[in-house]
Order: C-alpha cells, then structure tokens, then sequence
C-alpha cells in the first residue's frame, strides 16, 4: 500500500495521479500570467517555499516565452542552490519576508506551504505578507474537508483527535511519513500540517476569489487567487 501511495503521489512522474491533478490546478496560474504580459514585458514572480522542480509543470518553454523572473524563498537548510537566468533563490521566513518592499512582485505564489507555517497566527502573518508583497497572488493549499489527509495520505487522520493521531504516528507507517521514533517526535510529526477549510482561507485572504479544486465532487483543495486589475482611463 505505501508503495502504490508514493507511486500515485510522485511529482517526479508527470503521469502520477498527483502530477496530473496539480497540472489541472495550474490552470488559473498560467492564465493570471499570460493575462500580466498583455500588459508589460517580464512577469516578477515571488514562489514562497517553492523549487525549481515545481516550475516543471508549466509547458515547455513557457518560462522563457514569458519572460518569468522566479524568486525562491526557502528556510535554510543542507542544500546549495544556483540562481540562474531565471531564478534567484533567497533564504527567509515566509512569515516575516522584511527583505522585500511593498508590491515587490507581479505576483506572490505559493504550492501547498501555508498549512505547514505554524498555528493561526503564523498563518495570518503568512497571508499578511503576501498580501503586503505581492500585487497579485496564487496561494493554493489542500482542503481539511477533503477525506484523506494529503502528507500522510490517510483516509480521515486529520479528523481524529489529536492523542489519537500522536499514536497512530508513533505506531505505524503513514503514508510518506515514516514511524515515530518517540511521542515527542509523533507530535512534531503530527504539527507539521494544520489543514484550512475555504472559511478558514476567505478570512486569510478577504480580497481574493477562492477557487474549489474537486476530485469526484469532492473538495480536495482551495486556492485563492488576487488579480490586481489597475484602472485604465
């Protein structure tokens, strides 16, 4: 079963379940930047706790026909990045991003990160910077009323109480999380990812439209997307 999981859930294979789910739900992305260049040349983007990898999704050269300008901004960590003619990366708190100025980029996006910075109030601090940074933003997360838990892909283990999920953790395999060494280590394991529903994200972000991606009628994720449209004369 764990193997079917992480084959079903490999972003690697552009023909995974995963894969081609997340390539449906690009959709208002690439149509928010095709509608951007109508109106200037180059296209600043702003990918909050993103990769390179991700940007695989778009087509085939669309990056260059766009004239993307794609700024990563990661905790650090082991890894050693390489800016390159279109990407930049940058080391930084996605809940507290000083470095950048007010309306620093065309748009602000962000792939499935806000669910793991934190409690509700480094949530708010999260929505408060990208709103504050980017003119237009693409800020997409999985759905809590959604039946399987999206990291530990788990039918209803986000509804359990929380002792519960602490030792389903500390017992078991779950998914692509491996079991717990300890509590301590299932608790931590358990708080990385506190999901949102659509009320939860309209208050986030009150001057977006959320969008309702579904699997078979049901709500798998929501993505709030902001385009700034300017006044014309």
């Amino acid at each position: 079963m764990a193997k079917l999981i992480q084959k079903l859930t490999d972003y690697n294979n552009p023909h995974s379940f995963a894969s081609r789910m997340r390539a449906q739900r690009i959709s208002h992305l690439v149509n928010l930047i095709n509608t951007l260049t109508l109106e200037k040349d180059s296209v600043s983007i702003l990918d909050i706790g993103g990769t390179k990898r991700f940007w695989n999704i778009l087509p085939e050269n669309f990056i260059k026909e766009k004239n993307l300008n794609i700024t990563l901004i990661n905790l650090p960590s082991e890894k050693t990045y390489k800016d390159d003619s279109f990407f930049t990366h940058v080391i930084g708190d996605a809940c507290s991003m000083s470095m950048f100025d007010e309306n620093s980029f065309d748009i602000a996006h962000s792939n499935s990160v806000i669910e793991h910075v934190g409690n509700w109030q480094r949530m708010k601090m999260f929505a408060d910077e990208v709103r504050r940074i980017g003119r237009n933003y693409y800020i997409q997360t999985p759905n809590f009323w959604f039946p399987i838990e999206p990291h530990c892909m788990t039918p209803f283990f986000h509804w359990l109480p929380f002792p519960t999920r602490v030792w389903l953790t500390l017992n078991f395999s779950l998914g692509h999380w491996s079991k717990s060494e300890n509590v301590d280590k299932a608790a931590q394991q358990v708080e990385s990812a506190n999901l949102l529903n659509k009320g939860m994200m309209n208050e986030l972000f009150p001057d977006s439209q959320i969008y309702v991606e579904r699997f078979f009628t049901l709500p798998k994720s929501l993505t709030a997307i902001k385009y700034f449209c300017p006044e014309t004369d």
